[in-house]
C-alpha cells in the first residue's frame, strides 16, 4: 500500500497532475453527456427501438453461474475511474483482489457515455443474451431505467456482508432501488457552488440566488448541462424538494433560469469544460461537481466552494450485474470487496469522489490526511444532512423535462 509521505505529492496532487496532461477524466464523458441523447427526445427514440416502457419491469434474468469453475469477472467501467499504480498499467486494488480470491478481473474502460453504452448493450439484453459483462457502472438515472426494464439481476445479500454493513446512510435507499436490491454505489457525486476568489474581487457568493441574481456577476456565471444538477440546485434554492417536486414546480424553476439567461447573467451551460474557465477566472462562480473542485484546488488556491444553506444535490454511479452474466457470484464478491474500508480508501485516495463507505475516513487518513479531512470526499454528518437526490422520472416526464431544459440551454 502506498502510504502518506509528506515529501512526495499526495495522491490527490498526483491525480490532478495526471489529469492535467490528458484530455479528460471519466467525469468529462460521464457527466457532460448526461443530457445528451435524452435531452432531445431520446426517451421516445429508445421506445421506438423496441425498449419496453419504463415501469414495466420483467424482472432480472439469471444464467447458469460459472463462478466456481471460471475464476473471472468481466468488469466495464468509465475511463480513469479506478486506482492506478505509478506505471499507469496496473490497478492495485484489483491485483489485491486476485491474490486474495484467485479471481481475475478483466477490467475494461469502455463506458464513455451512459446513452452510448446503453445503446451498445440494449439489443443483447432485449434479446435475452449475455452481454459479455458481469459488472457495469452506470449513473443513477440510467441504473433506475435498467432496473425498471428488468435488465439487471437482483443481488444475493449473503454475498454482500460488507456492502450491507458499510454502505453510508446517505446512499442506502434511493427511490429507484429501495434497500439496494439491485445496485450498490461505486462512488457518489456532489454538486456544489464553486467560485474563483480572485475573480470575485470581494463579491460574496453563498447560494444559487447569488449566481442568478447578483448583477456584479453578470456574464460570469456557469451552469451545468446536466439537468438534474442545475435544476435540482435551483429547486433547493427556491425551497422545492427535488425528491417530491411537481410539474408546476419544474416549470417555475425553468422560468427562473430563463430569466437569468435572458438578462445575460449566465455565461454558458457546460459539461466538465467549466473547470478551465473557473480556474482562469473567466467564470467567477458556477454550479460544479465536487470531484472536479478537489482536483482544481490542488493546483489553484483561488478555487473554493460553498454548500448552500438550502442544501446540495447528490447522485451516484452504481455497480449492477446485467442479465445472463456468467459470473454473478464473482461479481458480487468484487462489489463486496470495495465495501471493505481499506479498499474503499485506496479508491477514494486516487479518484477523489465521495466514498459510499461509512467508515472509510480513518483508513483514508493513513494514505492521505488531506483527502480524509475533505468533506467533498468524506462528507461529515452535517454535510450529509444537507444532501438531496433528484426523484425518479417516468418516461413521459423525462422526455418533457429534458426537452424544456434543452430549449433553455440552447442544446
Amino acid at each position: 500500500m502506498r502510504q502518506y509521505e509528506p515529501d512526495r505529492p499526495t495522491p490527490v496532487e498526483v491525480a490532478a497532475m495526471r489529469r492535467s496532461l490528458r484530455t479528460g477524466r471519466a467525469a468529462l464523458a460521464r457527466r457532460s453527456f448526461l443530457g445528451g441523447a435524452l435531452a432531445v427526445g431520446g426517451v421516445g427514440a429508445l421506445s421506438a427501438c423496441g425498449i419496453p416502457a419504463a415501469g414495466k419491469s420483467q424482472g432480472g434474468v439469471s444464467a447458469d453461474d460459472h463462478s466456481a469453475t471460471e475464476k473471472v469477472v468481466n468488469f466495464s467501467n468509465w475511463p480513469e475511474y479506478i486506482d492506478v499504480d505509478d506505471s499507469g498499467k496496473n490497478h492495485p486494488t484489483l491485483d489485491a483482489f486476485r491474490k486474495r480470491t484467485g479471481i481475475t478481473v478483466k477490467y475494461t474502460e469502455d463506458i464513455n457515455d451512459n446513452d452510448e453504452f446503453f445503446g451498445k448493450i440494449q439489443p443483447q439484453l432485449a434479446a435475452g443474451q449475455d452481454t459479455g459483462r458481469d459488472l457495469i457502472v452506470l449513473t443513477d438515472w440510467l441504473a433506475a431505467r435498467m432496473i425498471r426494464l428488468g435488465y439487471v439481476q437482483k443481488l444475493d445479500a449473503s454475498n454482500l456482508p460488507h456492502a450491507f454493513a458499510n454502505l453510508s446512510d446517505q446512499f442506502r435507499s434511493p427511490d429507484w432501488d429501495p434497500g439496494r436490491a439491485y445496485s450498490y454505489p461505486w462512488q457518489g457525486i456532489s454538486t456544489v457552488v464553486a467560485f474563483n476568489k480572485k475573480a470575485l474581487n470581494g463579491v460574496e457568493v453563498k447560494s444559487v440566488s447569488d449566481l442568478l441574481d447578483n448583477p456584479a456577476l453578470k456574464g460570469r456565471v456557469g451552469l451545468l448541462t446536466e439537468m438534474r444538477d442545475t435544476v435540482g440546485m435551483t429547486m433547493l434554492d427556491m425551497g422545492i424538494d427535488p425528491a417530491t417536486f411537481t410539474g408546476d414546480d419544474y416549470d417555475a424553476v425553468i422560468a427562473r433560469l430563463q430569466k437569468a439567461v435572458d438578462k445575460g447573467q449566465i455565461r454558458r451551460f457546460t459539461g466538465n469544460d467549466y473547470t478551465s474557465d473557473l480556474s482562469k477566472g473567466d467564470l467567477a462562480a458556477c454550479v460544479a461537481w465536487g470531484g472536479d473542485i478537489v482536483q482544481l484546488q490542488a493546483d489553484n488556491p483561488d478555487v473554493a466552494y460553498v454548500i448552500p444553506d438550502s442544501g446540495y444535490m447528490t447522485s451516484t454511479d452504481n455497480m449492477l450485474i446485467p442479465n445472463k452474466a456468467r459470473h454473478k457470484t464473482n461479481a458480487e464478491r468484487l462489489i463486496d470487496y470495495y465495501y471493505e474500508p481499506q479498499q474503499a480508501a485506496e479508491l477514494a485516495a486516487y479518484i477523489n469522489y465521495v466514498s459510499p463507505v461509512a467508515d472509510v475516513q480513518p483508513y483514508l487518513a493513513k494514505i492521505d490526511k488531506s483527502a480524509a479531512s475533505n468533506p467533498l470526499i468524506v462528507p461529515d454528518k452535517a454535510m450529509q444532512a444537507k444532501s438531496r437526490a433528484f426523484r425518479s422520472l417516468s418516461s413521459k416526464e423525462e422526455t418533457a423535462y429534458q426537452q424544456k431544459f434543452a430549449k433553455l440551454t440552447g442544446a
